[in-house]
């Protein structure tokens, strides 16, 4: 199981990764960073993606709806959204939320180049990463 530095590396073995990062959202800190960032610096781009991923997981209008729930006991565990995709003109953003045993509120965000990356792929290595990660 991979720790933070080895999940991003991973991360950006991915065709087209230009950076990629773990995110706390509550607090808009980057806990880890590989690559560039499309700002020039990681701390901005964490603090203005977490603004995103706190909206989508705090906000009524993505929660489960009552058809969607675990049958016997409501809503499951962790962020009501698995991933975000944000779609530029030259790349895109996936922000992948990170379940864990605790309380948890981090993000994988990894920024590919539209022309090289293959979003599909992303999405998927993402979820195994963030299945895999080990929080130290």
């Amino acid at each position: 199981m991979p720790g933070i530095d080895e999940c991003l590396l991973e991360a950006m073995a991915l065709p087209g990764a230009r950076g990629a990062a773990l995110v706390d959202w509550s607090s808009g800190l980057a806990l880890g960073t590989a690559g560039d960032s499309p700002v020039g610096d990681h701390e901005t781009t964490a603090a203005e993606t977490a603004e995103l991923a706190r909206a989508a997981a705090e906000y009524e209008s993505f929660a489960p709806s009552e058809s969607e729930q675990i049958s016997g006991g409501g809503a499951p565990p962790g962020p009501p959204v698995e991933d975000l995709i944000v779609t530029t003109r030259t790349g895109y953003h996936v922000l992948r939320f990170v379940e864990t045993s605790f309380d948890s509120s981090v993000f994988l965000h990894l920024w590919l180049d539209r022309a090289e990356g293959n979003l599909a792929l992303a999405r998927h290595r993402l979820r195994s990463l963030a299945e895999e990660l080990v929080l130290r």
